[in-house]
């Protein structure tokens, strides 16, 4: 900067010239300097004063939008540094074929607590003790007075406890956010979802995995991001499954019955529209399993998939299908029948006395062992196991459960004559009811075998040919007719043409040989029989009934009218109209009932 002199040369001549006093311009140009000198650090102390203004206010608005940003977001308790990668917790929607919720998540919380942050542990043990009754107080404080940094006290709490919790005010009790599994209709379908649980947990979160059933079939799906949220929907009806749930537990109790089971499934594509199994449970609480006794006395066990049955002569269909489809027999075709029936030193025996011959139709309405004797003996032992290994009764289902695998057949270590022949009447091979279910289903959709399945609408491909059409038609017209006039008589409901097979099997011992007053009793049909569109299979474990002055135990009076109360019920909710037949006469009403299989 070039500075202007004080006592400029040329002005101070001038000035001596003119006879003025040459000092008085040194003090004017120190005055003009002062003067710029004070102007220039006022200019620079206003920047100075602006560039802070600016500062503060850009200070002020970060730190408003901070505390706007806080103050919208959700509370959480403070995080502990870890290293360990993130949990993922959510997990998919499980829903019915109609969208509506069978299994969804729920926000809750889990307490825990860090022992050298609390200012009164027995205070706190006491007051826990009073919100968690089955909390041990002498346990809390031993793990609160202890050495441990760190104790769960509850995985899940409800909002109220939390509150209750917070009354508390210790500060060393905390709280982790989680997501629980919710089963909102309670124990409905209990057994087809199955349950989950926690797996890897956290303080700020826990992955939930399946336990059982569709859960755990389908644990690595509904654990999928890439899946986008998507929910799980599966073939059964809600409406459906309750109406079947209900009547088959009043069936269960009217009968006198320990256990029950029931399978309603599409002919054409194996979807099962419901399926029950009681006793059940609630999957909210799932109980324990059990660790000794019969695994079918737990709540756990589903009989419809692991509940493995001889199941009496629900079998002797299979034997004349076959027979017709080797151009063996034809409906009409007559059969011996006269019992006992001699092979070896075996008796085979009916339970009625049919006469020396039957047709083969009057073999299935009767029920004769006899007769199913004589024609499995046409077919040999041979074609019968291929037969049925065709239609899948020597692998488990391919149902999507993970109890499936545990259901596999029990055959024969040697597929002998009188094997093949006790087979055919549904004695020496057990298998589940949805084994059952499936091999009806695959005759009354013209003879292709069906793969019962839980998953809605997947595109399902029609499975190989086990029979003609021809023959799958008739063999509907023989169960057709056991249904109108033979031991399933009790499920002939108006208007749906209901065809079907009974059986009552003498129930085995665990430790081998039969039990003489125990049975499992099952009635196994389709409907509408001129045109079937759906499959049930009904089947009841120990049941028994008074009527007709004594006690009942085989299925025409046990698990038939069961079934046939079902029918009666679900028809209409599956949209099946009734077939209008012919008007009783008024007053008169045809009461049909028939002893047998």
């Amino acid at each position: 900067m070039i500075r202007t002199p004080l006592r400029p040369l040329a002005r101070i001549l001038d000035a001596r010239a003119k006879g003025e006093n040459p000092d008085a311009i040194e003090r004017e140009n120190i005055r003009l300097r002062g003067e710029a000198t004070r102007d220039r650090e006022r200019l620079r102390a206003e920047g100075r004063l602006l560039m802070m203004g600016l500062f503060f206010l850009a200070a002020f608005v970060t730190v408003g939008a901070r505390m706007g940003t806080l103050a919208a977001a959700q509370p959480e308790e403070p995080q502990l540094s870890e290293a360990a990668p993130a949990i993922i917790a959510q997990r998919a929607d499980i829903t019915d074929r109609e969208g509506r919720v069978l299994a969804t998540n729920l926000v809750t919380h889990a307490l825990y607590a860090q022992p050298p942050m609390m200012v009164d542990p027995e205070r706190t043990a006491e007051k826990l003790v009073k919100i968690f009754p089955d909390l041990d107080h002498d346990r809390l404080v031993k793990d609160f007075t202890g050495t441990r940094k760190f104790v769960w006290i509850k995985k899940k709490i409800s909002p109220e406890q939390m509150q209750d919790v917070h009354d508390i005010g210790d500060p060393g009790l905390l709280f982790g956010p989680r997501e629980m599994r919710l089963y909102p209709n309670g124990s409905l379908a209990a057994h087809i979802l199955g349950g989950a649980r926690f797996g890897n947990e956290g303080v700020n979160s826990a992955e939930i995995v399946g336990t059982a059933g569709v859960e755990k079939a389908f644990d690595g799906w509904l654990r999928d991001p890439a899946n986008g949220g998507a929910p799980l929907k599966l073939s059964i009806d809600l409406t459906i499954q309750s109406a079947l749930e209900e009547i088959l537990a009043g069936g269960m109790k009217l009968m006198n019955a320990k256990g029950a089971t029931a399978i309603l499934m599409e002919v054409q594509t194996g979807e099962i529209v419901a399926m029950a199994s009681l006793p059940d449970f609630d999957p909210n609480d799932r109980p324990a399993p059990l660790t000794k006794g019969d695994a079918s006395d737990s709540p756990l066990f589903n009989r419809a998939v692991q509940g493995v049955y001889e199941l009496g002569s629900t079998f002797k269909i299979f034997a004349v299908a076959q027979a017709m489809e080797l151009g063996l027999v034809n409906p009409s075709t007559m059969v011996a029948t006269a019992s006992p029936m001699r092979v070896g030193k075996f008796k085979i025996h009916d339970f009625h006395n049919y006469g020396p011959q039957l047709s083969v139709t009057d073999v299935i309405v009767e029920s004769s062992n006899v007769g199913t004797a004589r024609i499995v003996q046409m077919i040999g032992p041979e074609r019968q196991r291929e037969f049925l290994t065709r239609m899948g009764f020597v692998e488990p289902t391919q149902v999507e459960l993970g109890e499936a695998p545990t259901g596999r057949p029990i055959v024969p270590a040697k597929w002998s004559d009188i094997s093949a022949m006790t087979i055919g009447y549904g004695h020496g091979l057990s298998a589940s009811p949805l084994h059952l279910a499936a091999a009806y289903a695959t005759i009354a959709n013209g003879g292709r075998r069906v793969t019962p399945t839980l998953v809605h609408d997947i595109g399902h491909q029609p499975g190989e040919r086990v029979v003609s059409e021809d023959v799958a038609r008739r063999t509907m017209g023989m169960m057709r007719a056991v249904v109108s006039r033979g031991t399933a008589s009790f499920a002939d409901v108006k208007g749906y043409q209901v065809a079907g097979k009974t059986g009552t099997a003498d129930k085995a011992k665990p430790t081998g040989g039969y039990y003489k007053d125990k049975v499992i009793a099952t009635f196994a049909g389709a409907f509408p029989a001129t045109d079937p569109k759906y499959v049930l299979v009904l089947s009841l474990d120990e049941a028994s009934t008074y009527a007709a002055g004594e006690t009942r135990r085989t299925a025409g009076w046990t698990a038939v009218p069961v079934a046939g109360e079902v029918i009666r019920r679900v028809g209409p909710l599956l949209g099946l109209r009734p077939e209008e037949g012919p008007t009783e006469l008024a007053g008169i009403q045809l009461v049909k009932a028939k002893l047998g299989h």
